[in-house]
C-alpha cells in the first residue's frame, strides 16, 4: 500500500516549486491590505499597472507549464527513478556546497541575461517589457514574463544551476522551492517587520521595486539572491526606505541619482 502512494523525487521536484509559488503568493495576497507595510498604495497598483491580473495569472501558468516540461525532460535525461531508490548518504557539507554553487550560477545567468534584455532594444520591446507592465509588482506576478524570457531567464537558468551544482532530484525539491519563495518575496510589494529575507539578503522587495520604476530600469538587475554583480559592474542604485505620506514605505534613490 505504501508503494502505491509513493511519489518520486523527480515528480516532487517538478510540482513542488509550482505549488509553493501559489501558496506563498496567496499569503501575500491575504496581507496586501496592510497599507502601512506596502511600497505602493493599493490605488497605485490598480492605476499604474498596464496588465490585468487575469492576464498575469494566465501568463504565469503558461510559464509554469513550460517549466514543468523542461524539468521532466531534465530529470529523464540525467537519471531515473531506479537510481533514486538507491540509498543516499546525507552530507550537510555537500548539500551546502551544491546550494551555494546553484545560487551563484542562477544569479550570474539571470544578471547577464536580464541586463542584456534591457540593453538590447529589440529584446526589451518585444520580450522583456512584458514583465515591466507591472510597474507596481505584486507576489503572484513574479513569474509574469514573455514565454521566451521565461524559458531563457528562469527555466534555462534553473537547468544550468541544477546541472553545474550536481544536485540530486531530491535536493532540487528544496533548492527550487527556496528560489521560488525568494523570487515571490522580491515581488511582493511589502516590507514586513521580521521578514528574514530582508534581514539576510540586500536584494529584496525594495531593491527590486527600484528596478521596476522608470528611474531604475538601468539599475538593480541582480536576482534572485545577491546584489554582487550590480555592485561589481556599476549597476547598483543605492536607495533609502522612507515612510510614505498616507502610510506605507517608498524606496527612494539617493540624491546623486535624483540629480541625474
Amino acid at each position: 500500500m505504501m508503494g502505491f502512494f509513493s511519489v518520486s523525487d523527480e515528480l516532487l521536484g517538478t510540482v513542488a516549486p509550482i505549488v509553493v509559488y501559489w501558496v506563498y503568493s496567496g499569503i501575500y495576497v491575504a496581507l496586501s491590505s496592510l497599507e502601512r507595510y506596502r511600497l505602493h498604495s493599493k490605488a497605485e497598483e490598480e492605476e499604474k499597472n498596464l496588465v490585468s491580473k487575469s492576464a498575469v495569472v494566465r501568463g504565469v501558468l503558461l510559464q509554469q507549464v513550460v517549466q514543468a516540461a523542461v524539468a521532466i525532460l531534465l530529470f529523464t535525461v540525467t537519471g531515473s527513478d531506479a537510481e533514486g531508490d538507491k540509498p543516499q548518504q546525507f552530507s550537510l557539507l555537500v548539500l551546502t556546497r551544491q546550494f551555494v554553487i546553484a545560487m551563484i550560477i542562477l544569479d550570474t545567468w539571470q544578471y547577464f541575461m536580464h541586463r542584456y534584455m534591457h540593453h538590447n532594444k529589440f529584446l526589451y520591446k518585444h520580450i522583456h517589457s512584458q514583465h515591466h507592465r507591472l510597474i507596481v509588482p505584486y507576489a503572484y506576478g513574479a513569474l509574469y514574463n514573455h514565454p521566451v524570457e521565461g524559458l531563457l531567464l528562469d527555466t534555462v537558468g534553473g537547468a544550468l544551476s541544477f546541472l553545474v551544482s550536481g544536485m540530486s532530484p531530491r535536493t532540487s525539491i528544496f533548492f527550487f522551492s527556496f528560489a521560488t519563495i525568494k523570487t515571490v518575496d522580491d515581488h511582493c510589494g511589502l516590507c514586513l517587520p521580521g521578514n528574514l529575507f530582508h534581514m539576510v539578503f540586500k536584494n529584496n522587495s525594495a531593491y527590486h521595486d527600484v528596478h521596476h520604476q522608470l528611474y531604475g530600469t538601468k539599475y538593480n538587475f541582480s536576482q534572485p539572491f545577491f546584489s554582487v554583480w550590480d555592485r561589481i559592474l556599476g549597476t547598483y542604485m543605492p536607495y533609502s526606505l522612507e515612510k510614505r505620506e498616507g502610510g506605507g514605505f517608498e524606496a527612494r534613490p539617493t540624491k546623486e541619482f535624483k540629480d541625474d
